[in-house]
């Protein structure tokens, strides 16, 4: 079977496709917004862009006492605004010499499919249903921190970006940047002045500090990295020059963390040992340590009401659930971190409705059969949140 047969069997694959096949790099979305609207248009959903011209759908309750959902995914991909020219190869669906986009547009045709569905159903009682669709989720996640969430009603959230079907991730890391700095205060020749015990190369103060800060696995817990500290990057000096005595050296790092208390132990064993270095060095160096918030903690909530269900509802349905952390971020954390119309805390989880592989890459596919799985899965969660 080609892909064109394969479109022509399956409503939901052909959504995908029309998706995939149009360039959208982070902040170069405008083509896939523009066929989004008018696709809602044609299929009666009620559709408007925000201020930042993300994509807000809505499906009015059947049921005002039941709860809504909200379900998001990213419309930007990773790739620049060339043609993409999609195939079949078996099961999977990839494209000609560069990025699919299955990340996230699998997502967002999972969601815009299971929203035009559920508006044509007049028999199932709900709560209603939001859809938020993102731009710039790539590059800056500019996108998700310019929506107005005080226009959101769910609490519960379902972000459609993980990259394996039955996936539901319930916590993911912080990102901070660290940067060391250590100035020392007297260079010199190192001849001349090699004997003066008042002065330190800042090549070898800032390498004998970045001995005694920890480096990789901070904290885990059943297996599973919580909190973690990587080196970037060290420099000082010039590599040709060795007659100098240096008085600048840095280095950067990465903390990453889903437990906040884990993250403030970091940084405060790491401010203690820059404390403990300038008591050594004081008169003749001074470190400096600052940490910069790229990506908030998404910490495991005590709710463990959308995780049962999701397990009992994926098994049901023959899929194998997988519930569990990661350790990097996505826009669960900005979500995690910020509260609805009604004040509530958002409860956001990383779903994965579909298989896809080798994202960020040329390589990438799509297993089309698992996303057909995903959206089986999506409905009957959302009769199973609605029962």
């Amino acid at each position: 079977m080609d892909i064109i047969t394969l479109r022509s069997q399956n409503e939901l694959v052909d959504l995908f496709c029309n998706l995939a096949q149009i360039p959208s790099p982070s902040l170069g979305e405008e083509n896939v917004i523009n066929w989004i609207v008018e696709y809602c248009e044609k299929n009666n959903l009620h559709c408007e862009l925000d201020a930042y011209k993300n994509v807000h759908i809505k499906v009015d309750a059947t049921d005002s006492t039941k709860q809504p959902l909200l379900l998001s995914a990213h419309m930007d991909v990773i790739g620049d605004d060339s043609a993409v020219k999609i195939f079949l190869d078996g099961d999977l669906i990839k494209a000609e010499g560069r990025t699919l986009g299955g990340d996230d547009k699998a997502g967002v045709a999972n969601a815009l499919y299971f929203a035009t569905k559920l508006a044509q159903n007049t028999t199932l009682k709900h709560g209603g249903l939001e859809l938020c669709f993102t731009r710039d989720e790539e590059s800056g996640m500019t996108g998700i921190r310019n929506v107005d969430f005080s226009k959101l009603q769910s609490k519960y959230v379902l972000v459609l970006d993980s990259d394996s079907l039955g996936q539901l991730l319930t916590s993911g890391a912080s990102y901070i940047m660290v940067r060391v700095e250590v100035n020392a205060f007297k260079g010199g020749h190192s001849g001349i002045d090699i004997g003066d015990k008042t002065r330190e190369n800042a090549a070898k103060l800032i390498a004998d500090l970045v001995s005694d800060f920890p480096q990789g696995v901070f904290h885990s817990e059943d297996g599973m990295v919580i909190t973690s500290c990587n080196i970037g990057g060290i420099s000082s000096g010039n590599l040709e020059v060795t007659n100098i005595i240096n008085t600048y050296g840095e280095a950067t790092y990465s903390i990453r963390s889903s437990s906040k208390q884990k993250e403030e132990e970091l940084k405060n064993l790491m401010v203690f040992l820059v404390e403990e270095f300038n008591k050594e060095y004081a008169g003749i160096a001074q470190a400096n340590i600052k940490f910069e918030e790229h990506m908030p903690a998404f910490e495991k909530m005590d709710d463990d009401y959308i995780p049962i269900l999701f397990e009992k509802v994926a098994q049901k349905e023959g899929i194998k659930p997988e519930i569990s952390s990661f350790h990097a971020g996505a826009e669960t954390h900005i979500y995690a971190n910020e509260t609805n119309a009604k004040g509530e805390k958002f409860a956001p989880y990383l779903v994965g409705l579909a298989t896809v592989c080798n994202m960020h890459s040329d390589k990438e596919y799509v297993d089309y059969k698992t996303m057909i799985d995903g959206q089986r899965l999506l409905q009957s969660f959302f009769a199973a949140y609605n029962a």
